[in-house]
């Protein structure tokens, strides 16, 4: 693994902006089409491949992997098409170079001939995709942001995200649901650090606002539904107080960001396995609404009980799915065997780079710094969204 800490502390901090920088897998065995057989196809970066730190791999308890095990239980035949890669940008999503995909130069190439290949037999396709995209590329190595690049960026990742999100859909058909999602915010970990780390934390509430904004109208313009991740994280709740044992009373939205990832212990910002299990509720809300009558609902999401007095909230270890989980496929490599009822066809991503890129600090002025970038990609990405729109109605 490459840490960000050679590049120096400031870097590393800048990391947790990058909420999805990391390796992701699928698992591969090609089956014939069943009669029943359908297929749920999962995209994305780290949050689609489930990525911990503490193993330092990718692992079941994704939310992909967990929402597959609920759609299954309604759905006997349904398959899992996982495709989610490794430090995955937007850019890369579209022109490959994070991960090999056989036959494929692409995961949006390896999920497009998946969709061909399975046309008329897609039920579901999630994303997650486009916070590596900014800081992933305009951070320099003594850990300062290029303003420049940062505008550049946020243009440029808006745009690809239009794309993406439209040849999925165009690629579909009518009884295609496709969700994409917006993030939790893990600068709120920053509250930690004392005075400037709360001001930080409080600023970056707005920031991540307006960018979960603009990704959602960009995914709304393109008939996809939004997982609201951000809302499910309580993301902007500083009123509510919660006593944590260590740090004392602090927001609600700070005592979830500690429980649900890593950030306050490991100050990485991926999603443990609760928090993996709270986003999978998400998706699969969304998938229940307007669900066919006589088709099983998929649950509401739950999150673990905020922690109170007695209870902490450092991120538990990764679970192994349950006997209710037996059929969600494991992530693997050439090193791993798949897991029945999973299905990649001969688009089988291995990494092609670095694996997560995650360090520490207490550098709180990136962390304000790197908040600005996301407001930026926030404002491109509803400008991209209605110029998308303009354009259709032409």
């Amino acid at each position: 693994m490459r840490s960000l800490q050679r590049f120096g502390p400031a870097l590393a901090v800048s990391a947790m902006a990058v909420v999805l920088s990391t390796p992701g897998l699928a698992a591969a065995a090609e089956a014939g089409d069943g009669k029943d057989t359908t297929y749920y196809i999962s995209l994305g970066d780290s949050l689609a491949s489930g990525y911990q730190p503490d193993v330092d791999k990718d692992t079941d308890v994704a939310y992909t992997d967990q929402l597959y095990a609920q759609l299954k239980q309604r759905t006997p035949g349904l398959k899992h098409i996982r495709l989610g890669c490794t430090a995955e940008t937007t850019e890369s999503f579209i022109g490959g170079g994070k991960c090999d995909y056989p036959d494929a130069k692409s995961q949006l190439d390896a999920a497009l001939k998946a969709m061909a290949q399975h046309h008329g037999k897609v039920a579901y396709v999630t994303l997650s995709v486009g916070a590596n995209d900014i800081l992933l590329n305009c951070v320099s190595p003594a850990g300062t942001l290029d303003g420049a690049c940062l505008n550049s960026r946020s243009q440029t990742m808006a745009k690809n995200l239009a794309q993406i999100a439209g040849a999925l859909r165009k690629a579909g058909t009518d009884n295609t649901r496709f969700v994409g999602s917006t993030y939790h915010n893990p600068f709120l970990a920053a509250w930690l650090q004392g005075p400037a780390g709360q001001q930080a934390a409080k600023e970056s509430a707005s920031l991540v606002k307006s960018a979960n904004a603009g990704i959602a109208q960009v995914y709304k313009s393109t008939g996809f539904k939004v997982a609201d991740v951000a809302g499910a994280f309580s993301s902007d709740d500083f009123t509510t107080q919660v006593n944590v044992p260590g740090a004392g009373e602090v927001p609600a939205n700070v005592a979830k960001i500690c429980q649900l990832t890593w950030a306050c212990t490991k100050q990485d910002p991926h999603p443990n396995a609760d928090g993996h299990k709270l986003i999978a509720g998400t998706f699969a809300a969304v998938l229940a609404e307007n669900e066919a009558p006589g088709r099983g609902a998929s649950p509401t999401p739950t999150a673990p009980a905020t922690p109170g007095t007695g209870e902490s909230p450092a991120p538990s270890d990764p679970a192994t799915p349950g006997e209710d989980e037996s059929e969600t496929p494991a992530p693997s490599n050439s090193a791993t065997t798949p897991e029945p009822g999973t299905d990649t066809g001969a688009n089988t991503p291995a990494p092609n780079g670095d694996l997560a890129e995650t360090g520490a600090s207490s550098s709180t002025p990136v962390i304000a710094g790197a908040g600005l970038a996301v407001a930026a990609v926030g404002a491109a990405a509803v400008y991209f969204a209605r110029r998308r729109r303009t354009g259709e109605q032409s």
